[in-house]
């Protein structure tokens, strides 16, 4: 079974990434490519909820959002840290599915652990093209052709944004699977999530469309330039 992916988004909890950029993710997966998802932590920490039942919602989510495959490292959530052991763990995943592009949460966030993240599959994405590299034998090094960023409780300005106004619902729906994290109900601890914070997201992703002309877009970021092969066709 071919396990190749042409995308592959990592998160340090479930539900980052269709935070960041599930409407990215449903769009592409609607025009056939292969989209994995990889979670480093089971959010073990979270204030509501169980580890098994954000299990369930991530794997809700991600058939709603159409993903190929979605990955969980179980390293320590609160705990993400440049190590040689965590970092091992992910180069086996970007060998073993080898994708084309990458994404990681925007390295600036109130949550430490959406930063840690991008440093994490940084050096990953680095070490997983060095041939002598030693991760899980038998994979044979690889290279990323490109490292985007997507916001999760940012506002900044991005550098790229994608038109996701066909495919908005999906990402709402993603994030709504989700109800043990944005639904508050009477055992449920007030956080940042339980206040409106779909529909703050859904707002931002509103503005990042009108700036381009389009209902709905989400933000990304780069380290390098973005090669336009174009300039009239963009």
């Amino acid at each position: 079974m071919n396990e190749e992916l042409h995308i592959l988004a990592f998160g340090a909890h479930p539900d980052d990434v269709e935070i960041g950029m599930g409407g990215t993710i449903a769009k592409y997966a609607e025009k056939g490519y292969r989209i994995g998802i990889c979670d480093l932590t089971l959010a073990e920490l979270s204030s509501n909820g169980t580890v098994e039942r954000r299990q369930q919602e991530a794997n809700n989510a991600a058939r709603i959002l159409g993903v190929a495959t979605r990955i969980n490292l179980g390293l320590p959530d609160r705990g993400l840290y440049p190590t040689e052991e965590a970092i091992k763990n992910i180069v086996t995943v970007i060998r073993r599915y080898r994708p084309l592009v990458v994404f990681a949460p925007y390295w600036v966030d109130r949550h430490p652990d959406h930063g840690h993240c991008a440093r994490l599959v940084e050096e990953a994405v680095f070490s997983a093209g060095i041939r002598r590299y030693q991760a899980e034998p038998g994979l044979l090094a690889h290279r990323v052709s490109s490292v985007y960023y997507y916001m999760i409780n940012a506002w900044d300005r991005p550098h790229f944004v994608i038109d996701i106004s066909d495919t908005i619902e999906k990402k709402i729906a993603s994030l709504r699977a989700y109800e043990s994290q944005f639904t508050k109900t009477a055992g449920s601890v007030d956080t940042p999530l339980t206040n409106g914070y779909i529909e703050t997201i859904e707002s931002r992703e509103r503005l990042f469309g009108k700036e381009v002309g389009v209902m709905f877009a989400e933000g990304f970021f780069t380290k390098k330039p973005i090669h336009i092969h174009d300039l009239l066709g963009v």
